[in-house]
């Protein structure tokens, strides 16, 4: 509140008129409410003063107090707090038209419930006794409605400031200046409150009303994008700035460095870079760790995924104009549209060049690390759901806040981040869906319905699954037993393949234990295979034998797949039917699979 007006010459004696302003001076501590522009009046000729209550607001901006009201300063706080948040949720609205209707009992009782739910967080002042201690959910249309529908209740009747009278009063606009939005200012006040809490919280500030001053620019940097960049400003608050010298030292780290998996930057503060280019620096990091480009690069040369992955991101910051490119980063506009891997694939045909280019890091090494600094003590959380969730939700901000057009590379990564890849397991359902027959009964006179002796006179046919229709709904496994399969593993993937079994009402599973010699195990029942199997062999690996044993079977139909369970030691294998691998998670097979292929995790 900018603008008040003195109620007079304070007596020292007047008790309700010192509670009254020490009340004043609690509402005006709140950044937030202390910013919507207000008037106090304390006349005692006052129309618009409620009789019984304590204030009542009107639409000129005014707050209307009783001038004799004895209260503790905590009930004038609460009072005030309660009128202002009127103004400041578009309640009584400025307005220049002299013929404005009143807002009827049952919008006000709304308001004051809407209101009196968002103090129930503000902890400004101290709610008169008798109220709610809690308050329907809605805004106020919807209470409005439902209330004139179904009557207000007793205990939301009277919850304003004016006790039996209009705590709300709509007048027209006196002054001849423009009526002022005080929603618009009161949603700027509570947006910079938040960001200050976030700061108070990150140990930026001591305290809400202290000025927030970093002292470096990189500081000023993290918080532009915490409080005016929302595509990144959900991952930059996650994220921890290292600015020290000896660090950046000891580990050759020339400009900045990023470590996804501890959520940390680490920077040399030696380099004298202004604000704009310390965004850039910022950016380039946050987006390597948001986009996991440590975890993509998979067998590729670590240093030179980096390369690429820099030509990428510093190409997509120059197009949206984040800050200032700082010389000597590597930047080229014909590799425009192109992503990372597709950049490696140009790049590594001259990788003797290429080891010449220096990352943020320095020559010769990536500022991706791979593992965690010494001394530097990690932190075991949902990496891939942070960073996506930040980055997502950035992006939706990002694009309802109509602030610019984004690379069409970087929207294309972040969407594909946002739908996550199907678990291994949920596609083997599908696989199964797809190749393994489920036996379909079908209906017969041979065979009576149940229901037949309920009425004797009328034949019902009965349902049954014709045995050559089981015989054709079942598959083959052919499981790697060596030594260098885990037996952990093994279990997963038995139980998995027994459970999708059973659910298929697959009657049995024709497995073939491999080694260095094949085991066929015959057909054995989902709860089987997953419970009683007993491993035979563990010596080395030769799964070829094992399918050729399947595709000579008689008793194994030609049409049923197979399901080959290996770690990847193997040899190049000849499959002639529909198949499919389950292998580990990082595991790779010494040829191109003609079949799907799922990693165990």
């Amino acid at each position: 509140m900018s603008r008040i007006a003195r109620p007079g010459k304070v007596r020292r004696d007047d008790a309700a008129t010192e509670a009254f302003l020490a009340g004043l001076a609690l509402v005006k501590r709140n950044p937030a409410l202390a910013v919507l522009d207000a008037d106090i009046c304390r006349n005692r000729d006052c129309a618009l003063s409620p009789r019984h209550g304590l204030a009542a607001v009107d639409s000129n901006g005014g707050i209307h107090v009783h001038p004799d009201r004895r209260a503790d300063p905590a009930d004038w706080a609460w009072a005030l707090a309660h009128c202002l948040l009127h103004l400041g949720f578009g309640h009584v609205p400025a307005d220049k038209d002299a013929r404005r209707a009143q807002p009827d009992r049952f919008e006000r009782a709304a308001r004051c419930a809407v209101v009196n739910r968002f103090m129930l967080t503000l902890h400004v002042g101290r709610a008169p006794a008798g109220f709610p201690e809690s308050y329907p959910d809605g805004d106020e249309e919807q209470l409005a409605a439902r209330w004139r529908r179904s009557g207000i209740p007793t205990a939301y009747e009277h919850v304003g400031t004016g006790a039996d009278a209009p705590d709300q009063v709509l007048v027209p606009w006196s002054s001849w200046t423009t009526p002022p939005d005080w929603q618009l200012a009161f949603a700027h006040a509570l947006t910079r409150t938040m960001s200050a809490a976030m700061d108070v919280a990150g140990g930026r500030r001591d305290r809400l009303t202290d000025e927030l001053v970093p002292r470096q620019p990189w500081e000023r940097a993290l918080s532009w994008f915490i409080s005016s960049y929302p595509l990144l400003g959900g991952v930059a608050a996650g994220m921890k700035l290292v600015a020290d010298a000896e660090l950046a030292r000891a580990h050759g780290i020339s400009v900045a460095a990023v470590d996804a998996a501890l959520g940390e930057i680490y920077l040399n503060p030696l380099r004298r870079y202004d604000d704009g280019e310390w965004r850039f620096v910022l950016a380039h990091e946050m987006l390597h760790a948001a986009l996991r480009h440590g975890d993509r690069r998979g067998a590729r040369d670590p240093y030179l995924f980096n390369v690429a992955a820099d030509y990428v991101v510093n190409g997509w910051l120059v197009e949206m104009r984040v800050g200032t490119m700082p010389e000597g980063l590597l930047y080229d506009p014909e590799l425009k549209g192109l992503s990372a891997e597709e950049v490696y694939d140009r790049i590594v045909g001259d990788a003797r060049r290429m080891r010449r280019l220096a990352t943020l890091r320095g020559k010769g090494v990536g500022d991706i690390l791979g593992e965690p600094l010494p001394g530097r003590p990690g932190d075991y959380v949902d990496l891939d759901e942070f960073y996506r969730r930040g980055l997502v939700q950035g992006f939706d901000l990002h694009m309802s806040g109509e602030r610019g057009l984004l690379p069409a590379g970087l929207v294309q990564e972040i969407r594909a981040l946002s739908h996550p890849p199907v678990p291994w397991d949920a596609r083997l359902a599908r696989w199964f869906d797809e190749f393994v027959p489920r036996p379909e009964p079908v209906r017969s006179f041979a065979r009576p319905a149940r229901r037949q002796a309920s009425t004797p006179d009328i034949p019902r046919a009965g349902r049954y699954r014709p045995p050559e229709e089981v015989a054709r709904c079942t598959f083959g496994v052919v499981l790697d037993t060596s030594g260098s399969m885990n037996a952990r593993l093994l279990g997963k993937a038995l139980g998995a393949i027994a459970s999708y079994a059973e659910a298929r009402d697959v009657p049995a599973a024709r497995v073939v234990f491999c080694d260095a010699a094949p085991y066929d195990a015959g057909y054995l029942p989902p709860t089987e295979i997953a419970d009683r199997v007993r491993v035979h062999g563990r010596g080395g690996t030769e799964l070829q034998p094992g399918l050729d044993l399947l595709h000579r079977a008689d008793d194994f139909p030609p049409t049923a797949p197979v399901l080959i369970i290996t770690d990847g030691y193997c040899d190049v294998l000849r499959v002639r039917r529909d198949h499919a691998y389950l292998i580990p998670d990082g595991a790779s097979l010494p040829f191109t699979p003609r079949g799907p292929v799922f990693r165990l995790r």
